[in-house]
């Protein structure tokens, strides 16, 4: 597993991590615990060393099956969480000291943990990257040391480079993938500059790019790619990264020529994500021990030609950009 420096902490991690939306059991197909701890288990095996997760997976669910996938286990990973949406509504005002440090002691409690890593605050309003009284609460609780580092998960782009502007944002959380290449443009070098980690999330657009899916799919009930194909309960970027479904299915058939025969679709759109160097971690999820051992053999891979990543802009650009493009 190869490993890339995670920013300015100085931390070096794997460059494929482990995300962890899908097992905490809430807006996914169903996984029973003995499954997940064995994909995340399968995954810290195979030399993955960063794991993302947020206080509101399963309610906590996803954070007490790492804090037990690690017990006994002589090192530990960089693990990074989230707070903020645990409040009623998404409201600026809601983003308090108090509450940072209520939200951050139940993580820590989760966790098993004297101290974490990394907290990201987890999609918030746009308005609050207007707020620097916010990011002076973060540095309260580092002076605290209940967190090592703090960062942001984005859904815009415009929220990354503000974000930035603050001096101890240490990583940016942001959709980038074959359908959300927005992220290119400007905000890398931005990123770059000035040493800021990004994590790579939503690598492959809800399954979309695993390559497996079709027009008779279907998902369950629960499962945000069933409810939530328009936007109906959290931002319709990270369901198929925004692309609607059909036209979707549609850009991926365009792109299954350019995968040799010795890799996955999946593991094709992950290598892809790692060709760009301002990428510290790409966090694809993980719900079964092959799943796990999938994602990580993506970062054995070889680069992709100059050609194919030529063609695959092409086709972003012809069939992709319209739907996503200037909306995040």
């Amino acid at each position: 597993m190869k490993q890339r420096l995670f920013g300015r902490t100085g931390r070096l991690v794997s460059e494929i991590g482990f995300g962890s939306w899908g097992i905490g059991g809430a807006q996914w197909t169903a996984v029973d615990d003995t499954e997940a701890m064995s994909a995340i288990t399968s995954s810290l095996d195979l030399g993955v060393t960063f794991i993302d997760t947020a206080d509101v997976y399963g309610d906590g669910r996803s954070e007490k099956l790492i804090a037990q996938a690690l017990r006994g286990r002589s090192e530990r990973p960089y693990i990074a969480t989230k707070a903020g949406k645990r409040l009623p509504s998404q409201v600026t005002a809601g983003y308090t000291l108090a509450n940072l440090r209520d939200w951050i002691r139940r993580s820590r409690d989760y966790l098993e943990t004297d101290i974490l890593d990394l907290v990201q605050l987890h999609c918030p309003p746009t308005d609050l990257y207007y707020h620097q009284e916010v990011f002076e609460a973060l540095d309260r609780l580092v002076e605290e040391k209940l967190i090592r580092n703090y960062g942001v998960s984005v859904e815009k782009i415009e929220e990354a480079i503000k974000a930035i502007e603050y001096p101890n944002v240490a990583s940016v959380q942001i959709i980038f993938n074959i359908l959300r290449q927005r992220p290119i443009e400007l905000f890398f070098e931005l990123a770059k500059k000035k040493n800021v980690a990004v994590i790579a999330r939503v690598p492959l657009a809800s399954g979309l790019l695993s390559g497996k899916f079709s027009r008779s799919s279907v998902f369950e009930k629960e499962d945000h790619r069933n409810f939530n194909r328009n936007g109906e309960f959290f931002d319709v970027g990270e369901t198929f990264s925004g692309m609607p479904y059909e036209q979707g299915l549609d850009v991926v058939e365009k792109i299954r020529p350019l995968v040799n025969g010795s890799e996955t679709m999946a593991q094709f759109a992950l290598r892809w994500i790692l060709m760009f160097d301002a990428v510290s971690v790409v966090i694809p999820g993980a719900r079964t021990v092959a799943q796990a051992r999938s994602n990580a053999a993506a970062s054995a891979l070889p680069p992709i030609s100059d050609e194919a990543m030529a063609q695959i802009r092409a086709i972003y650009d012809a069939d992709v950009r319209p739907f996503v493009h200037q909306r995040w």
